[in-house]
């Protein structure tokens, strides 16, 4: 019993260092960010003439590189 006592303590222990780590988490959020631009872009383009389509991603192709 005494063992299985250390056994869960040990996981608890480990659970709660797991929830504490967000490595990685701004991460996805530029990539969440980015894709929905990408999204934005596609929608646009495809759904206005070719000419205003193409301003409209050029102009958002240079606020993205403003950006980064």
């Amino acid at each position: 019993m005494k063992l299985m006592n250390g056994f869960y303590a040990k996981m608890i222990n480990k659970v709660e260092e797991m929830k504490k780590d967000e490595t990685g988490s701004q991460t996805l959020e530029w990539i969440g960010i980015a894709a929905v631009i990408v999204i934005l872009v596609g929608i646009v383009s495809s759904a206005l003439d070719d000419d205003i389509g193409t301003k409209v991603t050029d102009k958002f192709k240079e606020l993205i590189d403003n950006i980064g």
